[in-house]
C-alpha cells in the first residue's frame, strides 16, 4: 500500500494525446540541448583557453533572457502557443545548424558562438513562456499534480544524461558531433510539436503584445501574494545556495578531479528519485508550506556538504539539496497552474523565468566571491546558512504563502471550474485526433 501511494501518476501521459507530443517532445529537445550546454563552453575553452571567455558566455545570455522572456509572456496570452513554440523550435534548430557549420570550419570563429550564445538565450526567452503555459490547456484541473511531476523528468534526465553523452561526443568527434546532436534533436522535437492541436487564447478580447500588457502582468503579479511568495523563495535559494561554479575546486579538494561529473550529477538525481516517488504529491493540500520546506532542505544540504570531507557524503547531501529543490518547484509550480488565469498565465511564465535566470546567475557571483573572501567550504556553509535564514524571513513576511491551502484558495477554486467548460473540448479534440 505504501508503495503505491509513492508511486508516481502517469495518467496524464496515458490519457491525452497532446500532453503526451509536448511531454516526449520537451525530452528529446532538452537532451540536445543540454549537449549544446556542455560544447559550448568546451568550444571557447579549446579556441581561447580562458576562464574569462568562457564565463562571459553566461553574462552575455543574461539580458536577452530577461527582456525576450518578458516579451515572449506577452505574445503567449496574445497568439497561439502552438505557434510560437513552432516557430522558436524551427529558430533553434537554425541557430545550432549555425554552430554546427561554423564548428567545421578550418578555423571557427570565436564571435559566432558568442552571438548564437544571445540569439539563443533570446529564443529560450520567446519560448519558454508559451511552453510552460501548455499544460494547463493540455490536461484536466486535477492532474496538474501529476503533470507537473512529469514535467521534472526531462530536466533531471536531461541534466544527467545531457552532459554525459555530450563528454562521450565531444571526446570523439569534438564540437562539430554534439551540435549535429542537437540538430537533429530540434528536428525530431518539431515534428512532434507539429502534430499538437492549436492553443489560441480563449478570449477574444485579448490585448496585443505591448509594454502595457507586460505591465498589466506584472500588476497581477504584485496583487497576489503567495505567487510573489514563490518567487521570493525561488530567488533566495539560488542567489545565496547555488555555488555550481565552485564545483571543479570542490573535486580537486576531495581529491577526486574525475568525480566533477558526479558533483553535477547528484543534485539531479535526487531531483529524479523525489519526480518518481511523487505519488503523494495530490495528498498535500498546503502547498505553500511544502515550497518553504523543499527550499529549507535545499539550503540544508549545501551547508552540509561544506563540512564533510568525504566525497560520498558530499554527493549525498548534494542530492538531498536536489530533492528538496525538487519538492519546492513541484509545488511552486502546482500553484502557479492551478490558480493563474489562462489569459495571464503566459506573462507569469515569463515573470518566473527572471527568478530561475538572474538566481542562479547571481548564485555563482555569491559563491565565488565568498570562497575568496573566505574559503571554499566557508562559501557552501555560509550560503546554505543564509538561504536558510533568508526563507525563513520570507515565509513570515509573507503569510499568504505559508498559509497556502488548495481546499480554500479562491483562484484555485475559480481557475478548476473554468477548467470544467473546457474540458470537454480538450477532450474531444484528443478522441478525434
Amino acid at each position: 500500500m505504501a508503495v503505491t501511494r509513492l508511486r508516481m501518476d502517469f495518467t496524464p501521459l496515458r490519457q491525452s494525446r497532446d500532453y503526451r507530443l509536448l511531454f516526449f517532445s520537451g525530452v528529446i529537445t532538452y537532451l540536445g540541448s543540454m549537449i549544446t550546454y556542455v560544447a559550448l563552453p568546451f568550444q571557447v575553452a579549446h579556441l581561447t583557453d580562458s576562464y574569462l571567455a568562457v564565463g562571459l558566455i553566461g553574462l552575455v545570455e543574461i539580458a536577452p533572457l530577461i527582456i525576450f522572456g518578458l516579451y515572449g509572456g506577452s505574445l503567449a496570452d496574445s497568439i497561439d502557443r502552438r505557434i510560437m513554440v513552432l516557430a522558436t523550435e524551427f529558430s533553434a534548430l537554425i541557430l545550432v545548424a549555425v554552430l554546427l557549420v561554423n564548428s567545421l570550419l578550418p578555423e571557427p570563429q570565436l564571435w559566432v558562438l558568442y552571438v548564437i550564445a544571445v540569439l539563443l538565450a533570446a529564443n529560450n526567452g520567446l519560448q519558454r513562456p508559451s511552453l510552460d503555459a501548455m499544460t494547463p490547456r493540455l490536461v484536466p484541473h486535477d492532474q496538474l499534480a501529476a503533470a507537473g511531476a512529469l514535467n521534472t523528468i526531462k530536466w533531471n534526465l536531461g541534466s544527467i544524461v545531457g552532459p554525459a553523452i555530450g563528454g562521450l561526443l565531444l571526446s570523439a568527434g569534438g564540437a562539430a558531433s554534439a551540435y549535429a546532436f542537437d540538430v537533429v534533436s530540434f528536428a525530431v522535437s518539431f515534428l512532434l510539436l507539429w502534430r499538437l492541436r492549436a492553443l489560441r487564447p480563449l478570449t477574444d478580447t485579448t490585448e496585443k503584445p505591448s509594454l502595457h500588457h507586460i505591465v498589466e502582468g506584472m500588476r497581477y503579479a504584485a496583487s497576489r501574494r503567495d505567487l510573489l511568495g514563490t518567487y521570493a523563495v525561488d530567488l533566495i535559494a539560488m542567489i545565496f545556495a547555488f555555488p555550481y561554479a565552485l564545483f571543479p575546486f570542490l573535486a580537486v579538494e576531495l581529491g577526486a578531479p574525475w568525480a566533477l561529473g558526479l558533483l553535477y550529477a547528484a543534485s539531479a538525481a535526487g531531483g529524479l528519485i523525489v519526480t518518481f516517488t511523487s505519488g503523494w504529491v495530490p495528498r498535500i493540500n498546503h502547498h505553500g508550506r511544502a515550497v518553504v520546506f523543499g527550499a529549507l532542505l535545499w539550503g540544508a544540504g549545501m551547508a552540509l556538504v561544506g563540512v564533510t570531507q568525504s566525497l560520498w557524503f558530499v554527493l549525498f547531501f548534494l542530492a538531498v539539496a536536489g530533492a528538496g529543490d525538487m519538492v519546492s518547484g513541484i509545488f511552486r509550480g502546482l500553484i502557479w497552474n492551478q490558480t493563474i488565469p489562462d489569459e495571464m498565465r503566459g506573462r507569469m511564465a515569463g515573470i518566473e523565468m527572471l527568478s530561475y535566470s538572474i538566481g542562479p546567475q547571481l548564485g555563482q557571483v555569491r559563491s565565488s566571491a565568498a570562497a575568496s573572501l573566505t574559503n571554499l567550504r566557508m562559501s557552501f556553509v555560509s550560503g546554505g546558512v543564509m538561504c536558510i535564514v533568508g526563507v525563513t524571513l520570507a515565509a513570515f513576511t509573507m503569510p499568504t504563502l505559508w498559509k497556502y491551502d488548495t481546499r480554500k484558495s479562491v483562484d484555485l477554486q475559480r481557475e478548476s471550474m473554468i477548467k470544467k467548460f473546457t474540458a470537454d473540448d480538450s477532450s474531444s479534440q484528443d478522441d478525434n485526433a
